[in-house]
C-alpha cells in the first residue's frame, strides 16, 4: 500500500491555494450590493475559509520532507488533486446567488477545471461578476495552471515535477530547461503574457474590460467559458466590436494549442523550432483542410458570402478542434454534412504539451505511421521499414501505447454514449455529448447540447456520467483507470 502522506500534503496545499484564489471574485464585486452579489460574496468568503481550513489542516497533519514521489503516488496525486480541486471549486457555485444544485455545481466546476466548457448555467448576461470571473479562473487554472503549480511546488518540496507533467500531457519529450521549477516558472510566465496579449487585443477591438479579461483567460486556456449565453456570437453578430474579434480569437486559440515547450525553445534562440516541428505542421494542415471543407460547403449550399463563410468556418472549426468550444453561429443549422465534419473534428485536439485536449496530434501521426508500416509489410514482407516521428525512429512500445490509447479512448466514448442513451436522450445528443465530454470540447450537436443550447436540462445521472468522461479525457484515461486495477494497490 503506497504512503498517502505526501499525496495528501500536496493536495492540501492545492486546496488551500485555491481558497486564496477565491478572494479574487470577491474583489470583482466590490461596489455592487444587490442581493445576488451579496450572496455570492458571502459564498466565496465562506468557501475560501473552508478551503484554507481544510487544505491547510490536511497539509499540516501530513507535513514532512518529501524525498521522492513514486509512480503510484504520482498517479494518486494527479487524479486526487483534480477531484479535490473540483469539489472545492464547486463550493461557491452551490452556496452563492446562482444556487446551483450539488450536481450542477460539480458539473460546472469539473467542466471548468478540465477546460471542457460545457455549462448548465442559463442567464450568464445577468450573473454577478464574481461568479463569471470564477468560472473563467477555473479554466485558466485548468489550462496549465494546476499542472504548473504542481511542477513549481513539488520541486520546492524536493519532488521531481516532470513526472506529473508527463502524466497530464502524455508527452515524453526531452526537458526544455534544466529543472522542473525553471520549466514551471517559464511556462507560467509565458502563459500569463499570452493571456495579457489576448486581453489587450480584445479590449482594443471594443470588448469591455471585464469581458475582455474573461475571454482572454478562456481563449488561451482553450476552455470556452463565456460571459454571454450566446457565447462569441454576442460580440460578432451584435456588431459590438470594431474589428474582426473572431479572427483574433482564432489566433490565440491556435497559440494555446501549440506546444509551450517549443515556445521556450524559440525564445532561447531556436526560432525555427515551431516551424520545423512535425506536430505543428500536421496541426496547421488539419486546420486548413477542415476549414476549407466547411467554408466551401456553407458558401455553396447555404449562400454565405465567401469572406463571411471563411470567418464562420475558421472560427468554429478551430474552436471545436482545439477543444475551446466557443460558438460564433449555430452550426447545427448548417446541415448534416457540416454536423458530420464537426463531430469528427471534435476528437482531433491540439498538440501535446499545450492547453488543448482531445486525441492530440502526435497520436494521430503515430497511428498513421503504424498504418503505413503495416501496409508496407503486407506488400513487401521482407522490406525493413522504420517509422519516424520528428526524425526519430519509433519503437514497438510507442506503437503499442498509442494504439492502446486509441482503443481505450473510443471504448470509453462508446460506453458513455450507451450510458447516456439510457436516460432517454436522442442519438445525436448522446453521441455528441459523450464525444464532447471525453474530448473536453464543450458544446455538442443538436438542439439540446448544441451551440444554441446547454446541458442544464439533462438528467442528473447523465451529468455525473459526463463529469466522469471529462475527468478521464483531461487526465489521459490511463492515469485514472489504473487506480481501479487491483494490482496497483499491491505492495
Amino acid at each position: 500500500m503506497p504512503d498517502f502522506r505526501p499525496v495528501l500534503m500536496v493536495i492540501g496545499l492545492f486546496v488551500a491555494a485555491l481558497g486564496v484564489a477565491m478572494l479574487l471574485p470577491v474583489l470583482a464585486d466590490l461596489g455592487r450590493n444587490t442581493q445576488a452579489v451579496t450572496a455570492d460574496r458571502q459564498a466565496f468568503l465562506a468557501s475560501a475559509a473552508l478551503c484554507l481550513a481544510f487544505g491547510g489542516g490536511l497539509a499540516a497533519s501530513c507535513w514532512g520532507r518529501i524525498e521522492t514521489i513514486t509512480t503510484r503516488q504520482g498517479f494518486l496525486l494527479t487524479t486526487g488533486s483534480w477531484l479535490a480541486l473540483v469539489c472545492a471549486a464547486a463550493l461557491p457555485l452551490t452556496l452563492g446567488g446562482a444556487r446551483l444544485s450539488v450536481t450542477d455545481a460539480f458539473f460546472e466546476a469539473m467542466s471548468g477545471l478540465t477546460t471542457t466548457g460545457a455549462t448548465v448555467v442559463i442567464g450568464l448576461d445577468t450573473m454577478p461578476r464574481g461568479f463569471l470571473l470564477w468560472r473563467s479562473m477555473l479554466q485558466w487554472f485548468g489550462g496549465v495552471g494546476v499542472i504548473i503549480m504542481a511542477i513549481a511546488i513539488l520541486p520546492f518540496l524536493s519532488v521531481g515535477g516532470m513526472q506529473l507533467f508527463r502524466l497530464e500531457s502524455s508527452d515524453k519529450s526531452d526537458k526544455i530547461v534544466p529543472s522542473a521549477d525553471d520549466l514551471a516558472l517559464q511556462i507560467f510566465a509565458l502563459y500569463a503574457v499570452m493571456t495579457f496579449a489576448c486581453f489587450v487585443c480584445y479590449w482594443a477591438l471594443g470588448m469591455g474590460g471585464f469581458d475582455a479579461l474573461n475571454h482572454a483567460m478562456t481563449t488561451v486556456a482553450t476552455g470556452g467559458y463565456s460571459t454571454k449565453d450566446s457565447s462569441f456570437a454576442y460580440f460578432v453578430e451584435a456588431g459590438i466590436t470594431s474589428g474582426p474579434v473572431d479572427l483574433v480569437a482564432v489566433g490565440f486559440m491556435i497559440a494555446g494549442s501549440l506546444p509551450f515547450g517549443l515556445y521556450l525553445l524559440a525564445l532561447r534562440g531556436r526560432g525555427g523550432a515551431l516551424i520545423k516541428d512535425g506536430q505543428v505542421r500536421f496541426f496547421a494542415l488539419a486546420v486548413i483542410v477542415f476549414t476549407a471543407i466547411v467554408a466551401f460547403r456553407i458558401v455553396a449550399a447555404l449562400g454565405f458570402e465567401p469572406w463571411e463563410g471563411f470567418r464562420l468556418a475558421v472560427f468554429n472549426v478551430v474552436s471545436i478542434m482545439t477543444g475551446t468550444g466557443y460558438a460564433s453561429a449555430n452550426y447545427s443549422a448548417w446541415g448534416p454534412f457540416a454536423l458530420g465534419i464537426f463531430f469528427c473534428v471534435m476528437f482531433v485536439g491540439g498538440c501535446a504539451g499545450s492547453t488543448s485536449c482531445g486525441l492530440k496530434i502526435f497520436r494521430l501521426q503515430v497511428a498513421l505511421s503504424a498504418l503505413f508500416v503495416y501496409t508496407q509489410k503486407l506488400s513487401h514482407p521482407h522490406r525493413v521499414t522504420v517509422a519516424r516521428y520528428n526524425g526519430r525512429p519509433l519503437d514497438e512500445a510507442v506503437f503499442r501505447s498509442v494504439l492502446s490509447f486509441f482503443f481505450l479512448y473510443f471504448a470509453v466514448f462508446a460506453t458513455v454514449s450507451v450510458g447516456l442513451s439510457l436516460f432517454q436522450l436522442d442519438a445525436v445528443t448522446a453521441l455528441s455529448a459523450a464525444g464532447s465530454a471525453i474530448a473536453n470540447v464543450g458544446p455538442g450537436l443538436g438542439d439540446i447540447v448544441g451551440p444554441a443550447g446547454n446541458y442544464a436540462t439533462l438528467p442528473e445521472g447523465a451529468k455525473w456520467l459526463l463529469c466522469a468522461a471529462m475527468l478521464l479525457g483531461r487526465l489521459e484515461l490511463f492515469t485514472v483507470l489504473v487506480l481501479f486495477v487491483p494490482s496497483f494497490w499491491n505492495r
